[in-house]
């Protein structure tokens, strides 16, 4: 009898021991199945982000193309008119600024936004205009006026070396002084200022201007 009850706890424990290592190991398959499924999940998630950033700068590009003539509207609701015949010309009020940059155009919602090439092969927003340009040339300058008068002329262009190359207004004028406060003269004032930021990187006088009264 002793023999018999402990063949059959033997037998009792072993099986007991098989289905606790099965469970087990069905647990163990139930959560590598669940973990792939998620990572699964989360692989196709990212790549769908991408695909969708990838196709928005692909269609900005796609909007870019080379500027032309015609009257349009910026970011700001300003009315820009260009003309692109005799080199690119930018209007806007009574302010206009002429250029030999190769000037691109970005349609986006009925606005136009402009961009200029460097050489670095970086493209430069022009996010200022003309306009603004001139008025920030008289104050800086203390001009009475960027016109004809003054012979005052407003170029974008390519302007500093290395990291520093932007994109920028030059605003050249003739201006009226009077050298020791008897001799009167002219001088040639110049101010460059960001056409991306509005920020005035430089203003030029002659070298004996502060001998005059302007």
């Amino acid at each position: 009898m002793k023999n018999i009850f402990l063949i059959l706890l033997i037998s009792l424990m072993t099986i007991s021991l098989v289905v606790a290592a099965n469970g087990t190991s069905g647990a163990g398959t139930a959560n590598m199945d669940s973990s792939g499924a998620l990572q699964t999940g989360e692989g196709n998630g990212t790549q769908t982000s991408t695909e969708t950033q990838n196709q928005g700068e692909e269609t900005n590009l796609q909007n870019q193309v080379m500027v032309q003539s015609g009257n349009y509207e910026n970011a700001n609701g300003e009315q820009m008119q260009i003309q692109t015949e005799n080199g690119f010309q930018l209007k806007v009020g009574n302010a206009e600024a002429k250029s030999s940059m190769e000037i691109s155009q970005v349609q986006s919602q009925n606005k136009t936004m402009l961009q200029a090439k460097l050489s670095n092969g970086m493209n430069a927003e022009i996010k200022v205009m003309p306009d603004t340009a001139s008025e920030t040339a008289i104050e800086r300058l203390r001009l009475k006026v960027c016109s004809s008068e003054n012979s005052c002329q407003i170029e974008l262009k390519e302007v500093g070396t290395g990291e520093k190359i932007r994109a920028a207004y030059e605003v050249q004028a003739k201006k009226e002084a009077k050298v020791f406060g008897l001799f009167k003269t002219t001088m040639q004032v110049q101010a460059q200022i960001d056409a991306e930021t509005g920020e005035v990187i430089q203003a030029k006088k002659p070298w004996w201007a502060f001998l005059a009264s302007e």
